[in-house]
């Protein structure tokens, strides 16, 4: 195995060379942008966002009437307040519209695809043109950085569903670039932990990177174990609200500051904290952040909202004020950093329940209710609850797709996470009832 810090970094650097070089600099650019005063931040976001705006009123069936609507002339330069004009895009006019968002200008069969439940349950098919994906990496890269997470540092990710390189290309990327050991969350408990505790020692990654209360179960196991040789340099928690009380167990347990990452499969890296760990900041070169009431108007700096996203990067499948359905808080501060980048002060609403297993073991609700609704055609939305150990009832919203084999093919995946004595009910529903928050469970866990 090549364990090399050194060997991991030329490898990148050599690996992105060939893709084109733009992550590597995309990453230099964004350390250079840190700290941009207010007014040159705003400049840039605003010609970042008229660009886009320029390209959706030409190629986009779904943006070009809202622009119309709106009073969008290409050439008037709209302000960032300008952008408030345009109508909330949600994800049920992604579900059910999607290929009014692919731009007309680009070939659907070339552009990258990915297909995600994400937090709230709701499976979309999203589309990104290869320049985008390139960006958000190199934001990633930047976002790493943060947390003491450098290029070619050896990873360990607790994550669902852990990705199988087939291709060779796969394999000696796996082996050159990823360079990461897995603990499933599907299968969280006392033997697959200890397995990871001893594949680390050979292993000896830096950093660990992974699902935020998946990471707490782990320093969890390591603490009830007294273990204390697990002492990464960089720890990045994400996907799941990251509770303090979680922080702190997982920083006693391995010694290191955790750093608290948001985004989302649609837009990528929203937020990410500093070595302050106070608040996370803005993506604000990539993407523009709102957070908005009820009636869909601004909050003031310091009240939660809904928040809503405009990628800045993605030119193959535009998104304009996409709600992510989850709730924040913005700031009116600047961190003591020296940093810029305005700050999302806290995420709000994004607790994902585990489900429990008569094992012992536990299964992470983001990790199954995303793999499933991947994997199974025809199901639009999705709600696990488990008000006893033996039984989880199935909320199931049909999809477009749906067929006469979508549910055994849902119970078929279930049954490869819960054993036979756990009894799994599908319930036929019309939509999943909201929290009184205005979020989406996807797994509710009552034991």
């Amino acid at each position: 195995m090549l364990n090399s810090q050194w060997v991991g970094k030329l490898a990148y650097h050599v690996w992105d060379r060939k893709e084109g070089g733009v992550r590597v600099r995309e990453y230099n650019a964004l350390k250079q942008q840190q700290t941009l005063s207010a007014a040159a931040l705003t400049a840039h976001q605003e010609q970042r966002l008229n660009a886009l705006l320029q390209h959706c009123w030409a190629n986009s069936r779904w943006y070009q009437p809202q622009l119309a609507q709106a009073g969008y002339s290409p050439d008037i330069h709209w302000t960032l307040d300008d952008l408030r004009r345009l109508p909330i895009t949600t994800k049920a006019h992604i579900r059910d519209n999607t290929d009014a968002f692919i731009a007309k200008n680009y070939n659907k069969a070339e552009l990258n695809t990915a297909k995600t439940g994400g937090s709230t349950g709701v499976s979309l098919n999203l589309y990104f043109d290869e320049r985008c994906q390139a960006l958000r990496n190199g934001a990633q890269m930047f976002a790493d950085n943060l947390a003491g997470w450098n290029i070619g540092d050896r990873v360990a990710a607790v994550w669902g569903n852990p990705p199988k390189p087939s291709t060779a290309k796969a394999k000696l990327r796996a082996q050159l670039l990823d360079r990461t050991l897995y603990l499933d969350t599907m299968d969280l408990n006392a033997r697959s932990m200890s397995a990871f505790v001893e594949a680390w020692r050979t292993f000896k990654p830096q950093v660990i990177f992974g699902h935020a209360h998946s990471i707490f179960i782990f320093a969890q196991f390591l603490l009830n174990n007294g273990i204390t040789d697990i002492r990464p340099t960089g720890i990045v928690a994400t996907s799941m609200m990251l509770l303090q009380h979680e922080r702190a167990a997982i920083e006693q347990a391995c010694g290191c500051a955790v750093t608290n990452r948001y985004g989302c499969e649609e837009v990528g890296l929203i937020a990410v904290e500093c070595e302050q760990h106070k608040g996370m900041h803005i993506n604000a070169h990539h993407v523009i952040l709102e957070s908005i009431d009820g009636n869909n108007q601004p909050c003031e700096p310091g009240t939660a909202g809904k928040l809503v996203v405009t990628d800045l990067n993605n030119y193959g499948m535009p998104l304009l004020r996409y709600r992510v359905e989850d709730v924040g808080v913005l700031a009116s501060r600047q961190c003591s950093c020296g940093r810029t980048t305005p700050l999302l002060e806290r995420l709000e609403g994004r607790v994902a329940d585990f489900l429990k297993k008569p094992d012992g073991g536990q299964v992470a609700g983001v990790s199954l209710v995303e793999r499933t609704l991947t994997k199974v055609p025809g199901v639009a939305q999705m709600q696990l609850v488990q008000d006893c150990l033996h039984e989880i009832h199935i909320k199931r919203v049909k999809g477009s797709e749906f067929s006469s084999t979508t549910d055994q093919a849902l119970l078929e995946e279930f049954r490869t996470v819960f054993p036979q004595d756990v009894k799994l009910t599908i319930q036929d529903v019309d939509r999943i009832p909201q929290e009184a928050s205005g979020k989406y469970r996807f797994s509710i866990c009552r034991i």
